[in-house]
């Protein structure tokens, strides 16, 4: 059986479950959007609460953000293979249902621990990071920059790899400042901003 076979077997034998099982305390499934938002948790996890280093956690992730993110993946402007067809589904869904699901739900900081040393190291880096995400990471949605607390370090680790080597969002005249900067920064650092930015709350 095919890995794609076996997901989607797994996925019909959860809904059964879940239907079998009924809708008290539901919480989640009962919000508008989750059977368009279910496929997501095979990664993501359950409500978007993602448990893995690589992967983001959506629950409580703003609407704007994920809805963005989602065109620019359907678009290929931010290349990735296994999210491309899965954000064209979403597309095809209705990315606000979608975006509105996990915006609503309440935000699962990441379970993985970051070193101590390393928040440490990545906190007396993070002062040029400070202009545009603030002093607490938590962004400012009026100008389209997200907030970073409570990410997987993994997951931050890489993106801010792919920004250096201008592999995420290629050619975005918006993003020039951020990857002139990311440039600066020794492959080595990344590691360190990612768990101090993780360990925030």
């Amino acid at each position: 059986m095919s890995k794609i076979n076996r997901l989607l077997v797994g996925c019909a034998s959860l809904i059964l479950g879940l239907a079998l099982y009924g809708g008290a305390a539901a919480g989640p499934l009962d919000a508008p959007g989750y059977a368009k938002a279910f496929s997501c948790s095979a990664c993501h996890g359950f409500a978007g609460a993602s448990a893995a280093d690589t992967v983001p956690v959506l629950a409580g992730m703003p609407s704007w953000y994920l809805k963005k993110a989602i065109q620019d993946y359907a678009a290929g402007k931010r290349p990735a293979a296994e999210m491309e067809s899965y954000s064209k589904m979403v597309l095809e869904l209705g990315v606000d249902d979608v975006a509105a699901y996990f915006a609503g739900q309440k935000k699962q900081p990441t379970p993985v621990k970051a070193d101590p040393a390393a928040v440490a190291r990545g906190k007396a880096a993070s002062t040029q990071c400070v202009v545009c995400h603030g002093p607490e990471g938590k962004g400012d949605p009026a100008k389209g920059i997200p907030d970073l607390t409570g990410q997987p370090p993994g997951y931050l680790k890489n993106q801010m790899l792919l920004f250096k080597a201008d592999r995420r969002s290629p050619g975005d005249e918006t993003l020039k400042a951020l990857k002139a900067l990311m440039r600066t920064i020794p492959d080595e650092a990344f590691g360190d901003l990612a768990a101090y930015y993780s360990s925030l709350r």
